[in-house]
């Protein structure tokens, strides 16, 4: 089954890993792309309204829980094109171990930080980082929308012409790819969002494809954000579309 979700619908672009399997986790990452569909399509798109957003899903996906079984989570990685005082910024909001990249000027950053039990390892100076890859713990996420109740999101903004292009992924691509792979993919491909996405995701399906992977590569031509996506199960790729 397949419980990523992506949506890229400009100014909005985001991924989101659905958690909990028998639990909806499906259900979850959908919750998440239709109420920021429904953002895009009511035509007020700024900071409060993506807080207020945010705050609506969690408060969805929590009412969800029910007994034992509690409430289905997801992740979310978010790129929002805002202006404030006339200025185009990135709003950036996440939360989980989906993680955004800005590819400027040859150089791979992440942008978000992973809310996972190995990042808080790493941070607590308890595990190198080159050993995250094969802890047996790797996949616990210690922050999500909805199965994690009160989780906070990090939001953070950025000057658009600070940026070439953005990566937003599911762990299915970092689980499979280490940030000099995604690199060399991206400096191979960065002037094509398209063709970067469709390898990125073939690069992970094709070093194993234990999870499902989704990327949405994203650059800003002159004053309106183009975007390229792929997504689907790692078993089975697809190009979903493009906008510009």
């Amino acid at each position: 089954m397949n419980e990523d979700g992506w949506l890229a619908s400009p100014p909005v672009f985001l991924v989101a890993d659905g958690m909990g399997g028998h639990r909806a986790g499906d259900v979850a990452s959908s919750i998440v792309v239709s109420r920021f569909d429904a953002l895009v399509r009511s035509g007020a798109v700024g900071v409060s309204a993506v807080e207020a957003c945010i705050a609506e899903v969690q408060r969805e996906l929590e009412a969800l829980g029910t007994g034992e079984a509690g409430a289905p989570g997801s992740t979310l990685v978010a790129a929002v094109h805002v202006v404030e005082q006339g200025l185009g910024y990135w709003l950036v909001a996440n939360i989980g171990d989906s993680r955004i990249y800005s590819w400027t000027e040859g150089r791979l950053e992440q942008i978000s930080h992973d809310h996972s039990l190995v990042q808080e390892l790493i941070d607590a100076g308890e595990l190198e980082p080159s050993l995250a890859a094969g802890h047996p713990e790797r996949n616990v996420v210690t922050r999500a929308l909805g199965a994690v109740r009160g989780a906070p999101v990090d939001y953070s903004l950025i000057p658009a012409a600070e940026v070439g292009t953005l990566l937003l992924c599911s762990d299915g691509i970092t689980a499979e790819l280490d940030d000099s792979a995604v690199a060399r993919i991206l400096g191979r491909r960065a002037k094509d969002p398209r063709e970067a996405a469709e390898m990125l995701v073939g690069a992970a399906v094709e070093a194993g494809g234990r999870d499902n992977a989704t990327a949405v590569v994203v650059r800003l031509h002159e004053t309106a954000p183009r975007v390229e996506t792929l997504g689907g199960p790692a078993t089975e790729p697809e190009t979903t579309g493009s906008a510009g």
